[in-house]
């Protein structure tokens, strides 16, 4: 008879006392098929029960096997498909953190890079400040100094230039401006200064930028009213002043003189003496010997002698003798009198010349930065005559009218004194510098002390009664500098800070003012301030401060200046560059940032003062040119600089170690979770291998007894 493993029959238990617990006989365990099954031999159901049995056995020990030496739970698809799916979808998570990590660090590596370099650059540029100060004490430096201080700024500069070209990072420069981001904002007129620090481009790669300007950034001002001052006049000057002329003699034959006298008279010098004539305390003395025939050539030569006088002889005077000017009275003339076309302060001091020409006619001219009227004599016939030399002043100048005065004396005795209207007056006879004084008035009313507080410092300022408004405001712009504070005085006199904004300051504190001072009471403020620029970018209030603006939003970062003052709207994009950083795990623009960073070169470090680059030799802002200038530039360089890495430190310690911890424990989060959902817990697995071991064992030996069950049923057939 053939036995076949389909003909066991299934065994419940086993009378070996060693056998486990589960394998002994028990009352409560039932045969599958029955009991009446025993005497079969076609078919051994025990046997195939105990194959079953053992088969599933084998299954668990295997997977037992599997997992203990893989370390996974899962390891096909038919383990744990839900948990497969869940856990490759986290692997796929991890794998992206992973490299999101190290694109962190290269990114911590690249600034780092970059701002090593730009410390270099400070080093340097604060060397060249330092330079540009000591050069500034050009009392004390020799020029040899002051050019050796110019070839360490020239060595700075080519420093400067070579880190711009040479910090590179596997090949890519960093300093140079090509990671900078590309923009059309150089096309705006009213833009002075613009950085971008970062964008985020998008799937479009680019961004359009909007500004408008509510309200432009304004100076802190405060105004002196015309009150503060005397009243506006038309400057005048009264030239040659005390003029007089007295006629001796008829109207055909007489003897004019003119000059610089109140009064003439006519004594007997006593017999044989000569003609003579000479001036104490303003009366003109003319001494003739009254018993002989005096000739008025005589006298003409005898006054023409005196200084300030003139005199002419009109026909043949036959006899000039003590009784002739007995009752002369002289006549006083205003002179020539010379008044500014317009009223104001502007005319005051002008410093009128008299000087002696070559060519034949008086000709006069203005300089209005010298404030000085020239007349220059002509040496023609009556040239020198005042009525030639207000036609003179009328022809050449737009800024003054003259003309000739008519006396304001005595009547004179009939015969004796007649006016004569246009005075002669012998070039020697006149002044050689007249004045107009501060009869143009805008001028301080009483001596005036006080205190000019600007954003940059404060001044104390003491001015004294007469003081004109352009002379105030000389005196504050020579100290602008020091106070931040200059003054105007086209109009009213008005005081301004030198910057824009909240920060802008300008206060008047009057210390003293003098009896009749009129200054205080005209200031329409003592302390004001100026209000910094307020404006919208895409929509968003931008932060301002002066004249700059900026914003900090997740797609746009960026902060420039405009004109100071400026109120006109505009718009840019900015269309690419940058150096884009992955800091994600998913490829998308909300997982990445974009940096600018701009160039170092001398060329390109700067902002309104001017450039870098011009600090060097023979440049507009050489230690020789305009140290000054170099100042500004130089401060506002280092500025620049300071910001960038601020800017780079500020990304790299935010920025990026904050997302180098964030994916860190994001990553050990989703690793965990991984693992409690992949990973085979050696413990359990270790139980359940021992298990199917034994399951494995006991099957085994079910089987073989499964199997011995057919013979017996020979034993029926003996």
């Amino acid at each position: 008879m053939r036995w076949t493993q389909s003909h066991a029959l299934y065994v419940q238990g086993h009378s070996d006392a060693s056998a486990p617990n589960w394998l002994t006989p028990s009352t409560q365990h039932q045969p599958i098929f029955g009991n009446n099954n025993m005497t079969r031999i076609n078919t051994n159901v025990s046997s195939l029960v105990a194959q079953n049995r053992l088969q599933s056995s084998n299954n668990d020990l295997q997977q037992s096997l599997t997992r203990l030496s893989t370390g996974l739970r899962i390891n096909s698809g038919s383990d744990d498909p839900a948990g497969l799916l869940a856990s490759e979808a986290l692997r796929g998570e991890i794998t992206g953190l992973t490299k999101s990590i190290s694109n962190t660090q290269r990114a911590s590596q690249i600034i780092s890079t970059a701002d090593s370099a730009l410390g270099q650059v400070s080093n340097l540029l604060n060397d060249v400040r330092g330079l540009v100060v000591e050069a500034a004490n050009s009392g004390a430096l020799s020029k040899e100094e002051i050019a050796a201080n110019q070839l360490q700024i020239d060595s700075s500069l080519e420093a400067i230039n070579r880190i711009s070209q040479t910090t590179t990072f596997q090949g890519r420069k960093l300093l140079d401006g090509s990671q900078d981001f590309v923009s059309t904002a150089s096309g705006v007129s009213s833009i002075s200064d613009i950085s971008i620090d970062q964008a985020n481009l998008g799937k479009t790669g680019k961004i359009d930028v909007e500004v408008v300007i509510n309200s432009a950034a304004t100076q802190a001002t405060a105004t002196a009213a015309d009150s503060g001052f005397s009243a506006a006049a038309q400057a005048t000057a009264t030239t040659p002043a005390g003029i007089n002329s007295v006629t001796l003699g008829d109207a055909t034959n007489n003897l004019t003189i003119e000059g610089q006298f109140d009064s003439v008279e006519v004594i007997d010098g006593g017999a044989s003496s000569a003609t003579s004539a000479s001036i104490t305390d303003g009366v003109l003395t003319i001494s003739v010997d009254a018993a002989a025939t005096v000739t008025g050539a005589s006298v003409v030569t005898a006054l023409n002698g005196v200084s300030g006088v003139y005199a002419e002889e009109t026909g043949t005077v036959a006899d000039v003798n003590a009784s002739a000017a007995t009752d002369a009275t002289a006549i006083e003339g205003a002179g020539l009198s010379i008044t500014a076309a317009d009223s104001g302060g502007d005319f005051n001091n002008v410093q009128i010349n008299y000087v002696a020409g070559d060519a034949a006619a008086t000709t006069a001219s203005y300089d209005a930065d010298q404030k000085a009227l020239t007349v220059t004599i002509g040496t023609g016939a009556g040239e020198n005559n005042l009525a030639a030399i207000a036609a003179a002043i009328n022809a050449g100048t737009t800024e003054f009218d003259a003309e000739v005065a008519d006396g304001t004396g005595a009547t004179p005795a009939a015969g004796k004194v007649t006016e004569y209207g246009e005075f002669t007056i012998d070039t020697a006879d006149l002044p050689a510098v007249g004045s107009t004084g501060n009869t143009g008035g805008e001028v301080l009313n009483a001596d005036l002390v006080f205190q000019l507080s600007g954003e940059n410092g404060a001044e104390t300022f003491n001015f004294g009664a007469g003081t004109t408004k352009d002379q105030i405001a000389a005196a504050v712009n020579l100290v602008s500098d020091s106070t931040g504070v200059s003054a105007d005085a086209t109009g009213a006199l008005e005081f301004s800070s030198t910057g824009f904004g909240s920060d802008a300051l300008v206060d008047i504190d009057v210390i003293s003012e003098g009896a009749g001072g009129t200054f205080k009471g005209s200031l329409d403020n003592t302390r004001s301030t100026g209000a910094d620029i307020v404006a919208t970018v895409n929509g968003v209030e931008a932060n301002g401060s002066g004249n700059s603006l900026s914003i900090n939003t997740s797609s746009l970062d960026l902060s420039l200046t405009v004109d100071d003052g400026s109120s006109t709207n505009f718009s840019f994009s900015i269309t690419g560059g940058g150096a884009t950083f992955q800091l994600g795990p998913d490829v998308t623009s909300t997982q990445q940032a974009s940096l600018g960073i701009g160039s170092v070169s001398t060329g390109q470090l700067g902002g309104a003062s001017g450039r870098l680059y011009e600090l060097g030799s023979g440049q507009a802002k050489s230690l020789t040119n305009d140290v000054e200038g170099a100042a500004k530039v130089i401060d506002e360089v280092i500025g620049k600089v300071v910001g960038l890495r601020g800017r780079l430190g500020s990304f790299q310690s935010t920025t990026l170690e904050s997302n180098l911890v964030s994916l860190n424990e994001t990553k050990a989060n989703l690793q965990e979770a991984e693992s409690s959902i992949r990973d085979a817990d050696f413990a359990q697995e270790s139980a359940n291998l021992t298990r199917a071991q034994i399951l494995v064992q006991s099957g085994t030996n079910v089987l073989s007894l499964a199997n011995q069950n057919p013979r017996n049923v020979l034993s029926l057939l003996g």
